[in-house]
This record gives C-alpha cells, sequence and structure tokens, in this order.
C-alpha cells in the first residue's frame, strides 16, 4: 500500500492552509492500552499537533485523544506526548531539514493501515498571509471553472 492511503480517522485541514508541504513520511506512533480504541472510534483532533526531533527520537506534542468510555482507571493523559516510529535515516534527515529557517514537522493525517494506526507528518515551510490569500483565489478561481463546466455539461 502506498503511504497515506488507509481508512482516515482524522485530517489536518489546517496545515495546508498554514504551509507549503514539500515533503511526507508515514510514520507508526506508539500508543497506551485504551488510545487505538478511542482512535478507532474517531475521538482524535490532530489542529493544534506539531512533531519535534529530540535526543534521535520523533515525538509527536499536542495531539488531543479523549479518554474511552468504557476505560475506567487505565484511561490515558488526552494531550501527552507520543513517541513517532521512523527508520533512523528519515530521523538524521528531517533532523537537517528542521534546522533551517521555516521548516516545521506537521501532522497530516492519521489513518489506519492494516490494523496499525499511522501518521503522515508533512515536512512544512510556513506561508505568509498574501501566500494564503492567494491559495484562496486559486482555489475559488478552479471552483468557479469546475460550476462552468457542469453548467455547460447540463446543456
Amino acid at each position: 500500500m502506498p503511504k497515506g492511503v488507509g481508512k482516515t480517522v482524522a485530517q489536518n485541514k489546517k496545515a495546508y492552509h498554514d504551509y507549503f508541504i514539500e515533503e511526507t513520511y508515514e510514520a507508526g506512533i506508539v500508543l497506551q492500552g485504551t488510545e487505538i480504541k478511542s482512535i478507532r472510534a474517531g475521538k482524535v483532533n490532530l489542529k493544534d499537533a506539531y512533531a519535534r526531533i529530540q535526543n534521535g527520537e520523533a515525538i509527536l506534542f499536542g495531539m488531543h485523544v479523549s479518554p474511552y468510555e468504557q476505560g475506567n482507571i487505565f484511561n490515558h493523559d488526552p494531550l501527552r506526548t507520543r513517541k513517532l516510529l521512523l527508520h533512523k535515516r528519515e530521523i538524521s534527515k528531517l533532523l537537517g531539514e528542521t534546522k533551517e529557517a521555516g521548516y516545521a514537522l506537521v501532522p497530516l493525517k492519521l489513518y489506519l493501515k492494516n490494523g496499525f494506526c499511522k501518521v503522515l507528518i508533512g515536512l512544512a515551510k510556513g506561508k505568509k498571509n498574501y501566500d494564503k490569500r492567494e491559495s484562496l483565489k486559486q482555489k475559488e478561481a478552479k471552483r468557479e471553472i469546475e460550476r462552468a463546466f457542469r453548467d455547460r455539461q447540463k446543456m
């Protein structure tokens, strides 16, 4: 299966609005007991999440996984840091890239692939306000073209 393909649980649409995505990486994620059950139920939020390289490991911060309803005392902290599983050469490459000015690691998508939870991490460069306006204009123009094409097909 190619990376990014599977049952999508959560997407970070804000990341595509705020950043230029240069490259993507598929990473596994280390979870505790009831977290996977909450993720399968879709109780996860990637909006404010980000990743960093610390001590040679990729760490995901700010991902909110709601506590599992039937989890009683074995529930987890919803905002705890989670380790990402990447190859050593990928981590060293990401470390070199994030040292450059303006690059960040942003989780784009959380999905289930072959029974495992995966995160699509994007190497991103921040957009300026005028870049955001330009991408909105392009999106609107594309919508307008599709609308005109659809109307023409109906005739």
